[in-house]
């Protein structure tokens, strides 16, 4: 998978600012057989142990609502699978497994883009770093709060996401390739308030082959996610009746 610099010319020579990486260039080889039939396990003290990309992704609810814990706050993404279908089925399946716990903000530039996703333990990098997803086409602007899935060029989207921290309409929405599939409804003050001191700084093939060990000797100071989870479904309809009070 290519790195930053690489991607420049094929993406409409971009300035760097501009292009999201979506992974790095130590992540080249694929997991696997054999790494498909085991579990890997985090490199977080008491995180879950992250299972393989499933090979047939189970499809995502037409909505719903993922709540994370940070070490600066909480903030809510609302999910809308019709804006895209493929980025949402792959966004339940990270946050349903764990994926997040213990993954750090390593990419703030104010008034642009808040960047995670890559995992703190590099055997779970090698796994999911380069099981990348088909493009799904643009139903959405990148609007301010609006999230979307990284990528170096077509259909190269796995696990890195971005939280827009501006309009990058004019930006992002011509490249074709980062489609939003939600938005954060909660908290976007709290996303706004992570700590971009290091800027685009850490190098996003290091994290991939050296995971939060990399991440916490050179930039100790980066935020990262507690937890992540689905918020349970809020019914419809009538709500049930109260039991009279004695």
């Amino acid at each position: 998978m290519m790195c930053l610099s690489s991607c420049l010319p094929t993406v409409r020579r971009l300035p760097a600012a501009l292009l999201l990486a979506l992974a790095a260039c130590g992540g080249d080889t694929p997991p696997d057989a054999a790494h498909r039939g085991a579990a890997a396990a985090s490199g977080t003290p008491g995180a879950p142990r992250i299972p393989p990309p499933s090979l047939e992704p189970e499809r995502s609810p037409d909505s719903y609502r993922v709540r994370f814990e940070t070490s600066k706050g909480a903030f809510v993404v609302q999910v809308k699978r019709s804006l895209a279908p493929r980025g949402a089925d792959r966004f339940h399946e990270l946050v349903r497994i764990g994926y997040f716990t213990g993954v750090r903000f390593f990419r703030l530039v104010p008034n642009f883009v808040v960047q995670f996703g890559i995992h703190g333990d590099p055997a779970v990098n090698n796994l999911w770093d380069t099981a990348a997803i088909p493009d799904d086409p643009i139903r959405s602007s990148n609007a301010d709060g609006t999230i979307a899935f990284a990528a170096s060029g077509a259909n190269t989207r796995a696990t890195q996401l971005f939280i827009n921290t501006g309009n990058n309409a004019r930006k992002l929405d011509g490249q074709r390739v980062f489609s939003p599939f939600g938005t954060v409804v909660e908290g976007m003050a709290v996303v706004r308030a992570l700590n971009a001191e290091y800027g685009e700084e850490p190098n996003p093939a290091r994290i991939v082959r050296q995971g939060n060990g990399y991440l916490q000797k050179w930039f100790p100071a980066l935020d990262s996610i507690a937890t992540a989870v689905i918020e349970p479904t809020v019914p419809t309809g009538d709500p049930p009746a109260r039991a009279p009070r004695e």
